[in-house]
């Protein structure tokens, strides 16, 4: 008996644990899916322990092949792997409900006065502060995934694709695919039409969403809930689906999407919760319950069925040479993303300086939290735009 009340004890304890790291990188989560990504790695995986920067490579590259956001979805694979299905709801839904809140009451500023807050100087600073953080999760996971020369190749191929331009959900499935048929005939194994079948559970985890029927409140949802299901890659490709889904059919002017997409820039946590500041516009609180809830339902049913397959996917030859190219796919999306965002952050001699201070701490002083370096790129952005 005294066995079983530990044991619920220390889920409780788990549980209450995964809230609070989550709610604390809900608030401080600047910068993106890589930046969010680069945060959890240095909570979780450095810090606290919860499983090995391998493990957590496995999950980045799976979660990049399913629909949504990629890091509200690594939140929940990592509180999952904590606290079991509850971990997984209550991760996601702590990381996503500080920025919901946040863009919420932006929305209702916005639709009373007609203009968002001033904040450009904080975001200033927090952009380059930002790129260290990634740096420095490129570099501990690069270690890992990258396992040898060919791997080495085939990331450097992805970064060039993804420079380029070539959509990263492609140019991971390639590189995906192209390496492990490469690993598995090197080590002597034989691809056959049993070998490629097994790739099927990521073709199959699809939800069909019914047509709007109706308006209002359900409108709102159903669009969100359609738009959540077929989201691939970046976050930010959602505004090319809501321009498509809202702004040429009439529900919403481009300058008010505009205005959204500022907000997701500004706020904490995942971009998506600019879904809760149109759905206020569109149709109040109801509305904005409406869209918060619709975009990211199909995230939660999505990892909850993939997450138990990450371990059977290792566990085959053929799937484990896949993973191993995914994953170094991924941190070479990653370094393409961190190029990408230094060209347009790094623009002068403040931002500059903001990112070496930051990548001398992060790299430094191990122990720092990303949430002071953050702050701390905040504070300097705002001291030195007055230089």
């Amino acid at each position: 008996m005294r066995l079983e009340k530990t044991s619920i004890m220390d889920k409780n304890q788990n549980l209450s644990e995964i809230a609070k790291v989550f709610f604390k990188l809900g608030c401080f989560a600047f910068g993106g899916p890589a930046a969010h990504i680069a945060m959890m790695e240095k909570e979780i995986v450095e810090k606290r322990k919860w499983m090995t920067h391998e493990y957590f490579l496995d999950l980045m590259g799976a979660t990049n092949l399913i629909p949504g956001p990629n890091s509200t979805e690594m939140t929940m694979h990592c509180g999952y792997e904590r606290g079991g299905w509850k971990g997984l709801f209550i991760a996601g839904a702590c990381f996503i409900f500080p920025a919901v809140m946040i863009t919420g009451f932006l929305a209702y500023l916005y639709v009373k006065y007609g203009q968002l807050p001033e904040v450009e100087n904080f975001i200033y600073g927090i952009k380059p502060a930002v790129l260290a953080i990634i740096a420095g999760a490129i570099y501990k996971l690069g270690k890992k995934a990258l396992k040898g020369f060919e791997l080495a190749i085939l990331g450097i191929l992805v970064i060039a694709a993804s420079l380029l331009g070539v959509n990263e959900v492609i140019a991971l499935l390639v590189a995906g695919i192209l390496g492990a048929i490469y690993f598995y005939i090197k080590n002597g194994g034989k691809v056959g039409k049993g070998n490629l079948n097994s790739l099927l559970p990521f073709t199959l985890l699809q939800i069909p969403t019914a047509g709007l029927m109706q308006v209002g409140t359900l409108k709102v949802f159903l669009t969100f809930l359609k738009v959540g299901a077929v989201l691939y890659g970046s976050g930010y490709v959602l505004f090319a689906y809501l321009d498509a889904e809202l702004v040429t059919k009439g529900l919403l002017t481009r300058m008010e999407l505009l205005d959204a997409i500022a907000v997701g820039q500004f706020t904490p946590g995942p971009v998506l919760s600019t879904s809760t500041f149109i759905g206020y516009q569109l149709n109040g609180v109801m509305g904005a319950i409406a869209a918060t809830v619709g975009i990211f339902l199909p995230s939660f049913i999505f990892v909850l069925l993939l997450n138990p397959l990450v371990h059977k996917l290792r566990s085959s030859k053929f799937l484990g040479y896949f993973l191993d190219s995914v994953n170094i796919a991924a941190v070479a999306v990653m370094v393409a993303v961190l190029w990408k965002m230094g060209v347009d952050t790094l623009v002068d001699w403040r931002t500059v300086l903001i990112a070496v201070l930051s990548v001398a701490v992060n790299f430094g002083f191990k122990n720092v939290s990303s949430m002071w370096i953050v702050l701390g790129g905040a504070v300097l952005g705002w001291i030195l735009s007055f230089l």
